[in-house]
């Protein structure tokens, strides 16, 4: 029996790609990509020749029982995403969830994903943090926010250049305008950048330079006490 191949591509630089990952969708019977034009670029770099086929977040629910039946019978089937790493805010976990349910063995490669880099650029807290990836855009976001106003770690979330100061503005009202934020936008790119601040200065910041690319952001937690306070707390 075959199995499911889970395959990072590069968020930016294509020499982030690597070795494994190449060798692996050369030699698997189908290559799963989000978008088959944006994929044939890295395929045609590296002269991988592969079929592909397109899967993504309109066709997943129609496709999945077929692909795992097609595995069931001897397949070998990667799953790439247009960059990152697949399931994470992008298609794959439903592919990934009913290969497990049916014996379908999962490979998982380590690779790129857009959190990590844009995480440890902050210089915020990274020992503990949350992943938000995208709030809801309509239903449920207010709700959400309220929920992290009082989280501790670290969050990180996804967003559009197009929304991010409305986000930001948001965020700012949530969680206060001093409190403590990076934004990273095009990471491993040309124009890779990362905005560190509060909330306050990185909207100044976007307000007067229109953003750009793929988005991360970052936003401390709730400030802790400071250890003064916590001492003299347990002398009392």
């Amino acid at each position: 029996m075959a199995k499911l191949y889970v395959v990072p591509t590069p968020v930016g630089n294509l020499e982030d790609m690597t070795m494994r990952a190449i060798r692996i969708l050369k030699e698997v019977d189908c290559v799963l990509a989000e978008d088959t034009r944006t994929s044939g670029i890295l395929m045609k770099h590296f002269d991988i020749k592969t079929r592909m086929q397109s899967h993504h977040k309109f066709n997943e629910h129609k496709t999945v029982e077929g692909l795992v039946a097609r595995m069931l019978g001897g397949e070998s089937i990667a799953l790439i995403s247009d960059a990152g790493t697949p399931a994470i805010s992008d298609p794959g976990f439903l592919l990934v969830r009913e290969c497990r349910r049916a014996g379908v063995e999962v490979e998982c490669l380590p690779g790129a994903t857009a959190f990590v880099p844009a995480l440890v650029a902050s210089g915020l807290p990274n020992d503990k943090f949350c992943f938000e990836g995208f709030l809801p855009q309509k239903k449920g976001r207010s709700t959400r926010l309220s929920e992290l106003a009082n989280e501790k770690r670290t969050m990180i979330f996804y967003e559009s250049p197009f929304r991010l100061v409305k986000t930001l503005t948001q965020f700012a009202e949530v969680f206060g305008v001093d409190r403590d934020a990076s934004v990273s936008r095009e990471i491993s790119k040309v124009h890779e950048e990362t905005v560190r601040g509060t909330l306050s200065e990185i909207i100044s910041h976007f307000t007067e330079k229109e953003p750009k690319g793929e988005i991360v952001i970052v936003v401390g937690g709730i400030p802790g006490k400071d250890k003064n306070s916590l001492e003299t707390e347990e002398n009392m």
